[in-house]
């Protein structure tokens, strides 16, 4: 199973252009996390990775500079809270 996940994922970087593929808001691309982690951690693992960034990618995202550090942040549906270093370089210059 793991072999094929990460063939699908090799394949959707092969076929889709980049010009028509969503925009991550996070600094590694969601294709290139669950790639990542299936191919470190098993296929199970990148399931559950794939999951978690289709769930909290998009919606009801809040963006905002953190009076006490300085630093712009990302608060996900989740309610995780994103550093800067693990924001979308694209995001962060549109923020500011």
């Amino acid at each position: 199973m793991k072999l094929l996940f990460l063939g699908l994922i090799h394949l959707y970087w092969n076929i889709i252009p980049k010009s028509i593929r969503g925009k991550c808001i996070f600094r590694e691309s969601c294709s290139k996390h669950v790639h990542r982690i299936t191919r470190d951690e098993g296929f199970k693992d990148g399931l559950n990775a794939l999951f978690f960034r289709y769930k909290n990618c998009r919606t009801k995202t809040m963006i905002f500079k953190n009076p006490m550090t300085n630093e712009i942040q990302l608060i996900l549906p989740s309610e995780k809270i994103l550093n800067e270093e693990e924001v979308s370089e694209k995001l962060i210059e549109t923020f500011k």
